[in-house]
C-alpha cells in the first residue's frame, strides 16, 4: 500500500513538472530608458514562431515550451533591438529595456530590395534623410537638405533660372533616378527644376541607395537611386509653419506650408493632406541688375490615402499638384521680350499613383500592383535682346517663347514570397515618357517619346545567420523614338534594344557590431535627351542649345562597392562608423561638346565620349550619446576622370580647342556635418555645415572663348535655435530662427551684364541668410 501512494505520488509529481514544461509561461514589462512604458512592441521566442505584442503598459505573456534557457527578442519603431536570456528561475516580472534608436540604424527601408528591411540588415547601404534635418539645416524644399549625405552634392548650374541638379559620386544628374514613393514618374524634364519644387513637409523621409545597387528600380539609376517617400497617415496630428528669411539683407524669401493626417480608431482608413506657399525675391549678388538667385514662385498640395477592406488587403493613394514661376535675368517688371537677358518659366505638374497590395493569410504571400502617372505643362521665354536693340533682335525676342508638355507613367506587378529565411522577388513593369519641347524662334523641337517593358528578379538567400547575398538582374526591352531640330539641323533617334543587367549584393556580419557589404551592378542610359538637355542657358547674349549627336551609341557601365561598417554601444553612447569605396566604369559615355555658333545662337552637341572612370571613398561617423545630443560628419575623397583626354570646346581652330582629362564641376574632396544638441526639453539647438572643395568650373568670356578655371574651397556653416511651447495637450508653438551660410562663403567672380556667361556659377547656393519663424499645432 505504501509502495502503491509513493508510485501514485511521484506519477503527479512527474505530471506537473511535465506541464509546467508544457506550459511554463513568460511574462513581463519592455521599456525605455526613462523607465516608461512601450506599446506595440514585438516580443517573439528567437528560432520560434511563438511572439506576442506588448499592450498599452508595456505588458507581456508568452507561453514557454521547455524548461531550457530562452532567448526572448524585442524590437519597437525608433528603438534598438535587444535580446534577453530567460532561464526556469526567472520567468515572470521580466523587464526588458529598450533604448532608443538616435542614428536610425533599426529603422525599415525600401530601397534596398523593393520592399521592407531594416537599414542594419539591408546587403546595400541605405542612407535617410530624415524630417529631425529638414528642420536642423532650415529647408522648405527637397533641394536645400540633399548635400547632407556622403558622396551626395546638390549644384546650382544656372544664374538666370537655378537649374539644380544632384550629383551621385560625382556624375551629373542625368545618371541618377529619383522616384516618388518607388516610382519612376519624376521624368527627364521635372529633374530640371524639379528639386526645388518638392517642399519638404510632404516628405516622411528620402532613402539615397549609392552607385548601382538598386538596379531593380531601374538599370538607368547607374550613379543611384534617391527614393523620396511621402508622408503617410499614422496618427492624427496637424502642424503650420511659417518660414522666412531674407537673403544678404536685400531679397525675403517667405515659405507657409502645412500638413495634416487623420486616421481611424479601427486602423482601417486614413488620409493625410500637405500644402506650400513660397515667394522668393530676385537677389542680385554684384549690383549689375542681373539676379543670381531666381524670382521663384511655388505652390504644391497633395494627399496620400489608404483603405484596408480587410486585414489582408490595402488600397493606396497618392496624388500632388505643383504649380511654379521662376523669373531670373534683368528688368524682371517688364515682359521678357523687352529685357537684356530673361529667363522665365510657369510649371504646372500633376502627379498620381495608385497601389493595391494583397498578402496571404500566413503573409508569406505578397503581390502588390501599382500605376503611376505625371503630367506637366511649361510656359517658357528664353531669350533677351542680349544687349543690342536692332529690329533683328527684337524679333528674335519676341519669338523666344516656348512650351513643353511632357507625360511620364509607369504600371506593374510585383510578387514577393517569404520563406522561412530567404526571400524571392519578382516582377514586371512598362514605362512611358513622352515630352515635346519646341521654342519655335530658334527653330527648337524636341519630340521625344520612349517606351520600356522591364522584368527583374530577385532572391535574398541568407546562406548563415551571419552571411546574406542578394542576387538579381533586370531585362529591360526599350524603345526610343525621337525628333531633334534646331535652326536648320534636323535629327532623329529610332532605336530598340534589350539589355541584361545582372546584380549581386552581400551582407557579411564579421562579428556582432562590424559588417562587410560588396556589390556589383550594371546599367544602361539609351540614346535620348536628358534634364541637362531641356535646359536652355545664355552666354554672350545668346542662347545654348543641347542637339543630340548622329549615331549615337549606348552607354553602359560597370559598378563596383564595397564596406565596413562599424556599429556599437558604448555604454548608452551609439555610434557607427562606415567607410565604403566604390569604382564605376563608364563606356561610351555621353558627353556635351559646344561645338559651334551661328549669329543667333551657340550649339552643345552630345556626342560619345571617351570611356570613363569614377572611383573615390565615402566616409561616415554618427555618434548619440543620448536622445539630447547627436552629431553626423561624413565625407567623400573621389576622382571623376576620362581615359582620355575629352573634348569640352570646339573652337574655329585646333588651337582653340579646350580638352580636359577630369570631369568638370566635379570637386575630388566634399563633405558635411550635422550636430543636433537639446539641452532642455522645449530648447533645440542645430550646427550644420557643407563643405565644397575646388573643382574645375568651364567658363565662356563673351562667348567667343573658353577657359578652365580652378574654383576655391567653400565652408557653408548654418545654425538654428528652436524653442517649444506646450500649451495644451495636443497643442504646441515653436518659434526658431537662425542663420544659414553664417562666414557668407559665396562666390565672388560672377560675370556681369548682357553678355555673362550664366553657367559659370559655382559654390553655396545663396550668401549669408537669416531665417526666423513659427510653428504650431500637434507635433513631437
Amino acid at each position: 500500500m505504501k509502495l502503491f501512494l509513493l508510485r501514485n505520488f511521484l506519477i503527479i509529481i512527474c505530471l506537473a513538472l511535465g506541464n509546467q514544461i508544457l506550459y511554463a509561461q513568460i511574462s513581463g514589462r519592455v521599456i525605455n530608458d526613462k523607465q516608461e512604458p512601450i506599446a506595440n512592441a514585438t516580443v517573439q521566442l528567437e528560432g520560434t514562431k511563438i511572439g506576442t505584442s506588448t499592450d498599452s503598459l508595456g505588458f507581456f505573456e508568452l507561453d514557454q515550451q521547455t524548461l531550457k534557457n530562452t532567448v526572448v527578442s524585442v524590437r519597437a519603431v525608433g528603438y534598438q533591438h535587444a535580446k534577453k536570456q530567460i532561464t526556469s528561475n526567472s520567468q515572470s516580472n521580466v523587464n526588458i529595456v529598450l533604448h532608443e534608436d538616435n542614428l536610425n540604424l533599426n529603422e525599415v527601408v525600401v530601397s534596398a530590395s523593393r520592399y521592407g528591411m531594416e537599414r542594419k540588415k539591408a546587403p546595400v547601404i541605405v542612407n535617410v534623410l530624415s524630417p529631425k534635418l529638414f528642420t536642423a539645416t532650415q529647408s522648405v524644399a527637397m533641394s536645400e537638405t540633399l548635400n547632407y549625405q556622403p558622396g551626395v552634392r546638390v549644384e546650382n548650374n544656372c544664374q538666370n533660372c537655378g537649374f539644380t541638379q544632384v550629383r551621385l559620386n560625382g556624375m551629373e544628374g542625368a545618371y541618377s533616378q529619383i522616384l516618388i514613393n518607388s516610382r519612376s514618374v519624376f521624368s527627364a524634364l521635372n529633374s530640371v527644376y524639379g528639386l526645388d519644387q518638392i517642399p519638404t513637409s510632404m516628405i516622411d523621409r528620402i532613402e539615397v541607395v549609392r552607385s548601382g545597387g538598386s538596379a531593380l528600380f531601374g538599370a538607368n539609376a547607374i550613379a543611384g537611386t534617391i527614393n523620396i517617400i511621402t508622408k503617410d497617415p499614422v496618427e492624427n496630428d496637424w502642424q503650420i509653419k511659417s518660414t522666412n528669411s531674407i537673403i544678404d539683407g536685400q531679397s525675403w524669401d517667405n515659405t507657409i506650408d502645412f500638413n495634416t493626417s487623420y486616421v481611424d480608431n479601427d486602423l482601417r482608413a486614413g488620409a493625410t493632406f500637405y500644402g506650400m506657399h513660397r515667394n522668393r525675391q530676385a537677389y542680385d549678388a554684384n549690383g549689375d541688375g542681373f539676379s543670381e538667385m531666381t524670382k521663384l514662385k511655388n505652390i504644391t498640395f497633395g494627399t496620400k490615402a489608404f483603405y484596408k477592406p480587410s486585414e489582408f488587403n490595402k488600397l493606396t493613394l497618392d496624388l500632388s499638384a505643383l504649380n511654379e514661376f521662376r523669373r531670373g535675368g534683368d528688368n524682371l517688371d517688364k515682359a521678357p521680350h523687352f529685357t537684356d537677358v530673361t529667363e522665365q518659366l510657369r510649371t504646372n505638374t500633376f502627379i498620381g499613383g495608385l497601389t493595391y497590395d494583397h498578402y496571404s493569410k500566413d503573409y508569406k504571400h505578397k503581390i502588390s500592383i501599382y500605376g503611376s502617372g505625371q503630367l506637366t505643362d511649361r510656359e517658357s521665354f528664353y531669350g533677351g535682346l542680349g544687349g543690342g536693340r536692332t529690329p533683328q533682335d527684337s524679333v528674335l525676342a519676341s519669338n523666344a517663347y516656348g512650351d513643353t508638355d511632357d507625360f511620364a507613367m509607369v504600371v506593374g506587378a510585383q510578387y514577393t514570397y517569404t520563406f522561412e529565411k530567404d526571400v524571392l522577388t519578382a516582377g514586371i513593369e512598362y514605362n512611358n515618357n513622352r515630352t515635346k519641347d519646341k521654342i519655335p524662334g530658334y527653330d527648337r523641337l524636341i519630340d521625344q517619346k520612349t517606351n520600356g517593358l522591364g522584368s527583374y528578379a530577385q532572391y535574398e538567400w541568407n546562406i548563415l545567420d551571419n552571411f546574406k547575398t542578394l542576387v538579381g538582374a533586370r531585362y529591360d526591352y526599350t524603345y526610343v523614338d525621337g525628333s531633334y531640330k534646331l535652326a536648320g539641323y534636323d535629327r532623329n533617334s529610332s532605336q530598340n534594344f534589350g539589355t541584361f543587367s545582372p546584380r549581386l549584393t552581400l551582407l557579411y556580419d564579421i562579428t556582432d557590431y562590424l559588417q562587410f557589404r560588396g556589390g556589383y551592378a550594371r546599367g544602361f542610359r539609351a540614346p535620348q535627351a536628358f534634364n541637362e538637355d531641356m535646359h536652355v542657358t545664355s552666354i554672350g547674349g545668346q542662347q545654348v542649345f543641347v542637339l543630340i549627336g548622329e549615331n549615337l551609341k549606348t552607354e553602359y557601365s560597370n559598378a563596383y562597392t564595397g564596406s565596413l561598417n562599424f556599429t556599437k554601444n558604448f555604454g548608452s553612447v551609439q555610434t557607427s562608423l562606415l567607410l565604403e569605396g566604390f569604382y564605376t566604369d563608364l563606356q561610351n559615355p555621353f558627353t556635351n561638346i559646344m561645338t559651334s555658333q551661328d549669329e543667333n545662337l551657340i550649339i552643345q552637341e552630345m556626342r560619345n565620349g571617351t570611356g570613363a572612370k569614377v572611383y573615390g571613398s565615402n566616409i561616415e561617423l554618427n555618434v548619440a550619446p543620448s536622445s539630447k545630443y547627436t552629431f553626423q560628419m561624413g565625407g567623400t575623397i573621389q576622382r571623376s576622370e576620362f581615359n582620355d583626354e575629352q573634348l569640352l570646346y570646339e573652337g574655329s581652330t585646333a588651337d582653340q580647342n579646350i580638352s580636359s582629362k577630369s570631369f568638370v564641376r566635379t570637386p575630388n574632396t566634399y563633405g558635411y556635418l550635422n550636430a543636433n544638441w537639446k539641452p532642455l526639453e522645449p530648447l533645440s539647438i542645430d550646427i550644420t555645415g557643407v563643405y565644397t572643395g575646388s573643382m574645375i568650373v568651364p567658363h565662356v568670356l563673351e562667348g567667343k572663348e573658353m577657359i578652365l578655371k580652378n574654383s576655391p574651397d567653400f565652408f557653408e556653416a548654418n545654425f538654428r535655435l528652436g524653442y517649444t511651447f506646450s500649451l495644451k495637450k495636443e497643442f504646441s508653438m515653436e518659434i526658431f530662427g537662425g542663420m544659414q551660410n553664417v562666414f557668407n562663403a559665396f562666390q565672388k567672380d560672377f560675370d556681369r551684364g548682357a553678355l555673362r556667361d550664366s553657367n559659370y556659377i559655382y559654390g553655396p547656393s545663396r550668401p549669408r541668410t537669416i531665417t526666423f519663424g513659427i510653428k504650431i499645432g500637434h507635433f513631437h
